[in-house]
């Protein structure tokens, strides 16, 4: 068994398959549209075949991510090495993005950092 896809809701949905096509080296299908209810996604696929669904519609609002709540709390990508954690790092915090830890070794010993990515997501980075 494996996980098929994860599906993320977002205003802004051209930022959000834009920023995961640039950072994180995704590939874009054409999207789908529903012209009934307005609904309309992207699904991004990756390298090693994860594929990562995000949607919008009329009526989405921004989900409040202050402090710790239940629900998902970050999609992680693996780079390949720490010099990519470290490089990916410096070109989102240069491109305006919000470093909220790292790079770093956990106490688990992943090294990774974790960025603020489009409408408040949090992405982490790992070697």
């Amino acid at each position: 068994m494996h996980i098929e896809h994860m599906a993320l809701y977002v205003k802004d949905l051209e930022a959000a398959r834009d920023f995961f096509v640039k950072y994180l080296d995704g590939t874009s299908n054409a999207g789908y549209h529903n012209k009934t209810t307005g609904f309309r996604s992207y699904f991004v696929s990756f390298e090693d075949g994860a594929r990562l669904e995000i949607m919008t519609r009329p009526g989405v609002t921004m989900y409040d991510r202050e402090g710790f709540e239940t629900g998902y709390a970050h999609v992680a990508f693996s780079v390949g090495s720490k010099e990519r954690v470290d490089e990916l790092t410096e070109r989102l915090r240069q491109d305006g993005y919000e470093v909220t830890s790292g790079p770093r070794t956990t106490g688990d010993g992943y090294y990774e950092s974790c960025v603020t990515a489009i409408e408040g997501i949090s992405i982490e980075i790992t070697a």
